[in-house]
């Protein structure tokens, strides 16, 4: 069922979309959505763009015939993702909408971004309108978008391995993981897991360890901006058992270690040059497109 996008803003409890292309990951972020929708309680809004990218100068010309061909095509594909959502979310009583669209994908998400609760996208695709659309998408949303982004990886995402593993956020002590922090806990309280936060608070790595000239008093400073953070969760969220992990070591690479016994992994999208401050520069393809399981990335309101 289709209806005007638009008459999601303002809602109390918006909902959750998801871009698919037909490619196997674009299943599995439908799957992934369907269940966080179930969790939530909202709707989940399945989105297919049957736009056809041009290059420069003119688009290429569709017949009758071709437009026709598309929208049959889109809909297949809205289609099949619905069928994967119902069957990942049984049990789960949620509304599910499809929507074909002649927007180009990226800048339906990014005018969407400001009605939803989170969109949801495929680390990369090889779909039927669009070979590598998803993967363009994701770098592109991540970087913009003004609700948070969750990036699916594989079938490791929805998991009945993973179901029990604990929620990873990364805390940088800065107003930009405040989002993060927020989200993971609910994210943690809604699946009944522990919650892993892990401060990263050096860039440097070597053989020195701990023991160079005021680096202790650092660690110090580091540890109550950590303890600061993470201040006033327990009591909002006392279901959630916290294990805070504090190392000097930088910040991605403590991410990905950590992220191997995580089902989710929360960061900010800007930051005091850890997690979020390289995060969506030169280091994205390091977390957003090597970790394992779903990311989400989170941002400022």
């Amino acid at each position: 069922m289709t209806q005007n996008p638009d008459s999601t803003a303002r809602e109390l409890n918006p909902p959750i979309v998801v871009a698919v292309d037909g490619s196997a990951v674009s299943y599995q972020a439908a799957a992934w959505a369907a269940i966080d929708a179930g969790l939530h309680g909202c709707r989940l809004r399945i989105v297919n763009s049957v736009a056809v990218a041009g290059g420069f100068g003119p688009g290429p010309y569709l017949t009758e015939s071709d437009e026709q061909w598309l929208q049959v095509e889109g809909e297949r594909v809205v289609g099949e993702a619905a069928r994967v959502a119902r069957a990942a979310a049984v049990g789960a009583a949620i509304e599910i909408q499809t929507e074909v669209t002649v927007e180009p994908i990226i800048a339906y998400l990014l005018r969407r971004s400001q009605q939803i609760r989170m969109m949801v996208v495929g680390s990369r695709g090889l779909g039927a309108i669009g070979r590598g659309m998803l993967g363009s998408v994701s770098t592109a949303v991540t970087r913009h978008a003004q609700c948070p982004v969750a990036v699916i990886h594989s079938a490791t995402a929805t998991d009945p391995v993973a179901v029990d593993k604990p929620v990873l956020v990364g805390v940088d002590g800065t107003a930009n993981s405040v989002p993060a922090i927020e989200l993971a806990f609910q994210e943690a309280s809604l699946r009944k897991v522990d919650l892993i936060a892990l401060h990263a608070w050096s860039d440097m790595t070597g053989p020195y360890g701990g023991v160079l000239p005021g680096w202790d008093a650092v660690r110090d400073q580091e540890e109550l901006q950590f303890a600061e953070s993470m201040a006033g969760y327990g009591e909002r969220y006392p279901d959630v058992q916290v294990q805070r992990i504090l190392v000097m070591d930088r910040p991605v690479r403590a991410l990905l270690e950590q992220s191997e016994n995580a089902q989710l992994v929360v960061v900010g999208s800007h930051g005091r040059g850890g997690f979020t401050g390289m995060l969506l520069g030169s280091t994205s393809a390091a977390l957003l497109h090597s970790v394992d399981c779903p990311i989400v990335v989170t941002r400022k309101p």
